[in-house]
């Protein structure tokens, strides 16, 4: 077995192992909050991180990426030349949370979002002095460091946001929580490689290269937020914020699925394809294709299991106010497979520098969610928007379809094959679970 091969699989193992120690972190801080705090807060809540997140993908000048992908990539002076460009690019996201108060609040009429949004968007100014430790273990598929790492600050993130939540019983809570948890995360980075400090530097190449790589980047990430996070924008427009906080539980527990495949596409399959970009498209056609089915075959058991489950789940753990979650869940977790498709496949395009594709799928897939949502809310009700919503991936993977056939690295009689693997996997689960007397899925709004 090569040396790639063995960190691939041991960076699989760990980034599982730690997402999934993740989400039940996460899940059981999440009982905990939801019976502590009301679900106004956390549809209040979602706004705001989503406009911050929002406007960080919309400055992403790719330099994760770019570090792992560069042949300068351990240089000091490239590095510290990132980190220079980091920290201006954290003070331009604040500015732009504080341009965009005063209209947010307006629109939303909500006069809490004058200060919740200057305070939470603090949060970026203090991540842009992490350290490009965190980047450089990617770069190594060093993800055992890198997972615990953020276990560790997951743990004591979400010890301090209960201990405000139990305290404070307001949003206050919830917008410490961020800015704290970006402390933490900024102050450990330092530790993770010995030795190592960034020092504010200027390397005039250093800087081309990673705002070169960076232009597109910017239009994929910015094109992945509009596709990704306007559901909830659109919604806490359409919705009242108690629903859109029933909706936000419903999705976070839905798209656990999508996250994984998300964390593995970045810190794994994208480190991995960059390093054997230089052989022959034929080549790294059959190599890439060859371990993503085991990555689809996975993926495909574990959801059939979540959409047969997941409202047996919620309605076990929540109580009556979160009872709409339960038929949510398992429309928004069906799909989730065309996501799986899409990013595990699509991160050969940006190891080959093809960003581009990445920008126009996700520029595509936010045109539904636009056009759409609100067109398919006031004729069919929450029902037809959750349903757009389950579907809203469907235009990426068209669009990369097409981008990878040009690169010569499609493998759609693969996709075929799985997704009939999936879909007869998932009848079965149904049909035994009907058997047993559970009825269906979507038992709740049927």
């Amino acid at each position: 077995m090569t040396s790639l091969k063995k960190l691939v699989i041991r960076g699989t193992i760990w980034t599982i192992a730690g997402y999934g120690s993740s989400q039940i972190l996460r899940f059981g801080s999440n009982l905990i909050l939801t019976r502590l705090l009301i679900p106004e807060l956390f549809g209040l809540m979602a706004v705001v991180n989503t406009l911050r997140v929002g406007i960080e993908l919309f400055s992403d000048i790719g330099i994760s990426q770019v570090i792992v992908n560069s042949k300068r990539g351990d240089e000091q002076v490239f590095l510290n030349t990132a980190w220079t460009l980091a920290i201006i690019r954290g003070f331009a996201i604040w500015l732009f949370c504080l341009l965009l108060t005063w209209p947010m609040a307006r629109f939303y009429n909500d006069e809490r979002l004058l200060w919740l949004i200057p305070v939470v968007g603090l949060s970026s100014v203090i991540d842009g002095f992490a350290s490009t430790n965190t980047h450089t273990l990617q770069r190594r598929i060093d993800l055992a460091k890198y997972t615990l790492f953020n276990l560790i600050l997951q743990i004591l993130g979400l010890l301090t946001l209960i201990i405000l939540a139990y305290w404070q019983r307001n949003i206050t809570a919830l917008a410490m929580g961020v800015v704290l948890g970006s402390v933490y995360y900024m102050s450990g980075s330092y530790f993770l490689i010995p030795g190592k400090v960034n020092r504010f530097a200027w390397d005039q190449n250093a800087a081309d290269e990673i705002l070169s790589f960076g232009k597109w980047m910017f239009l994929a990430s910015g094109m992945a937020f509009l596709n990704e996070q306007a559901d909830r924008l659109i919604l806490g427009k359409l919705l009242s914020f108690g629903m859109l906080g029933v909706y936000t539980v419903a999705y976070s527990l839905a798209s656990i699925p999508r996250e994984i495949i998300k964390t593995l596409s970045h810190r794994v399959i994208f480190p991995a394809i960059s390093s054997q970009v230089d052989l022959p498209r034929p080549v790294l056609r059959s190599k890439v294709l060859q371990q993503r089915q085991f990555i689809l075959l996975g993926f495909a058991i574990v959801l059939a299991i979540l959409v047969t489950t997941g409202d047996q789940v919620i309605a076990s753990l929540y109580d009556k106010r979160y009872k709409e979650a339960t038929w949510m869940m398992p429309i928004l977790c069906s799909g989730i497979w065309i996501s799986v498709l899409f990013h595990s496949m699509n991160p050969a395009l940006l190891a080959v520098g093809k960003a581009v594709y990445s920008a126009q799928s996700n520029l595509a897939g936010f045109l539904m969610i636009l056009v759409g949502l609100p067109l398919a809310f006031f004729h069919f009700g929450t029902v037809g928007a959750i349903i757009l919503i389950a579907l809203s991936d469907s235009p990426l993977y068209i669009v990369s379809i097409f981008g990878l056939h040009k690169e010569e690295l499609l493998g759609i009689s693969q996709d075929i094959l799985m997704t009939g693997f999936f879909i007869v996997i998932l009848s079965l689960f149904i049909i035994i679970r009907y058997s047993l007397g559970f009825g269906t899925p979507i038992q709740g709004l049927i």
